[in-house]
């Protein structure tokens, strides 16, 4: 998620990850994570 700023192709990423995700080569999880922590980085630097 944090490649918005570098895809020039909304369209064609998304056709590529779905590609990616009917193969079993995509897995969200690390994703959310690292949104998670970088989230819970801000929230302490604001606390």
């Amino acid at each position: 998620m944090n490649r918005v700023g570098h895809i020039t192709s909304p369209g064609g990423y998304l056709r590529d990850l779905t590609r990616k995700a009917e193969r079993g080569e995509f897995n969200l999880g690390p994703t959310i994570m690292a949104s998670m922590r970088a989230n819970a980085g801000a929230d302490m630097k604001t606390a």
